[in-house]
C-alpha cells in the first residue's frame, strides 16, 4: 500500500487558464514579496502527497489501535470519500482514534512513518525557498489538517520549530492521549487558527488544495504550489498564477502513464 496516496478534491466544473511558474520566476516573486511572516501548508506543498491520511493508514496495519477503533474509522473514512462525511469531522477523527495511546508512542511512529514514506517526496524547491527566508530573518509557520505528530516531524527538515506548527490536535494529559480535540485547522478555520496566534495578515501563504484558499486570501502574496483542480479554478478567478514542483509533474505524468489519460 502507498501510505502516502493522495486524496483529490472533487474536478472542478470545467478546465481553467491559469498561468504557471517557472521554478526561477516562482523564487523571484518570493523573493521580491519579501516576506517577514510566511505561513505553509504541508501535504501537497512542502511534499507530494497526503501524510496524514497515509499515517492513519500505516498505524491501523502497525496495530497501534484496536480492529474495532480500526474498523470504524475506515468506515468513517469510506464515508467521508463519498461526500457523507466532512472534511473538518473526518480531520477530527483521524486524531481521536488515538486516544489512551501515549503521547511518546505516537512521536516515534511518526518519525519512523516520515522517515519511511514521507521524506523522500519533499519538493527540493520548496527547501530553497524555506531556507531562503529562514536566512532572510522570516518567521516560517506550518498549518495543516494532518496530525500534528507528522507534521512536527516533517517540518523538521525545514527548521520549522514546534511552537510554530498548528495542526489537527487532541489534548494530552500526564502523558496519555485523549479525544478532545484542541484545534482542526483545515478550510476556513485554518484562518481562523492564523488569526488566534496572531498572523491575521502574513505577508505569504504557501498552499495546494481548496482547504488552504481562506489563509490564502488572507496573504499579501498568495502563492499556490502544486495546486489541485479546485484550488486552479479559485486561483483562476482571483488573477494568481501557481508554482509546481518538478517532482510533483512527475509524479503526475507517472500516473497519466499507467492510466492511459492524455
Amino acid at each position: 500500500m502507498d501510505f502516502s496516496e493522495k486524496i483529490e478534491e472533487p474536478l472542478p466544473p470545467a478546465p481553467v487558464a491559469l498561468p504557471g511558474w517557472s521554478a526561477e520566476e516562482f523564487e523571484r516573486r518570493v523573493f521580491d514579496c519579501h516576506p517577514r511572516i510566511a505561513v505553509f501548508d504541508c501535504d501537497g506543498t512542502l511534499w507530494g502527497g497526503d501524510a496524514g491520511c497515509g499515517f492513519m493508514d500505516w498505524s491501523l496495519e502497525q496495530g497501534l489501535v484496536s480492529r474495532s477503533t480500526a474498523d470504524w474509522i475506515d468506515n468513517r473514512h469510506r464515508a467521508y470519500r463519498a461526500g457523507k462525511v466532512s472534511e473538518v469531522a473526518i480531520c477530527g477523527e483521524m486524531v481521536q482514534i488515538y486516544a489512551g495511546l501515549r503521547d511518546q508512542e505516537l512521536r516515534e511512529a511518526a518519525a519512523r512513518y516520515f522517515d519511511e514514506f514521507v521524506r523522500e517526496r519533499i519538493f527540493p524547491e520548496m527547501v530553497r525557498i524555506v531556507a531562503w527566508l529562514r536566512k532572510e530573518g522570516a518567521e516560517i509557520w506550518a498549518v495543516s489538517s494532518t496530525n500534528r505528530w507528522v507534521i512536527v516531524e516533517g517540518v523538521r527538515a525545514f527548521d520549522i520549530p514546534p511552537e510554530r506548527v498548528l495542526a489537527a490536535e487532541v489534548r494530552v494529559k500526564s502523558g496519555l492521549i485523549t479525544s478532545e480535540l484542541v484545534d482542526v485547522p483545515t478550510g476556513p478555520a485554518k484562518a481562523t487558527a492564523l488569526r488566534r496566534v496572531g498572523l491575521a495578515h502574513p505577508d505569504a501563504v504557501f498552499g495546494n488544495s481548496v482547504h488552504d484558499l481562506a489563509m490564502l486570501e488572507l496573504a499579501r502574496c498568495p502563492f499556490p504550489v502544486n495546486p489541485s483542480p479546485a484550488l486552479m479554478t479559485a486561483a483562476a478567478q482571483r488573477g494568481w498564477g501557481y508554482f509546481r514542483p518538478a517532482s510533483a509533474n512527475e509524479a503526475s505524468a507517472a500516473v497519466e502513464g499507467e492510466t492511459g489519460v492524455p
